[in-house]
């Protein structure tokens, strides 16, 4: 009996690979051992990254908050107090935003806790 490849999804899966490859430097984006290898790698990166993101934007916000609630004589972590006290539920994005692109916004919302 003749020997059966799948020669078809054996293709179908290099070009998949080689596919994500592309723009890769020398050798990284058209050798099959490299590239794969590659891929592997890059994909791992992306999905700790998207976990890191958040992790990053979080401490983005809360600086800008901070950063704001500080021009007004408060801290941040007296602020965050202070809002959950006043049962004011706006999240630290949001807050960011309003202290960077919407300061008269942001300081009626210090207004409102003091």
């Amino acid at each position: 009996m003749p020997r059966s490849v799948n020669a078809v999804a054996s293709r179908a899966k290099r070009k998949k690979v080689l596919k994500l490859a592309k723009g890769n430097f020398g050798s990284r984006s058209n050798v099959w051992t490299v590239a794969k290898n590659t891929v592997e790698k890059g994909l791992q990166y992306a999905y700790r990254d998207r976990k890191n993101k958040k992790r990053e934007f979080r401490g983005l916000w809360i600086q800008r908050i901070n950063a704001g609630a500080r021009a007004h004589g408060l801290t941040y972590s007296e602020l965050i107090g202070k809002l959950d006290a006043a049962s004011i539920t706006l999240n630290r994005k949001v807050l960011a935003d309003l202290a960077m692109n919407h300061p008269k916004a942001f300081e009626a919302v210090i207004k409102a806790v003091k």
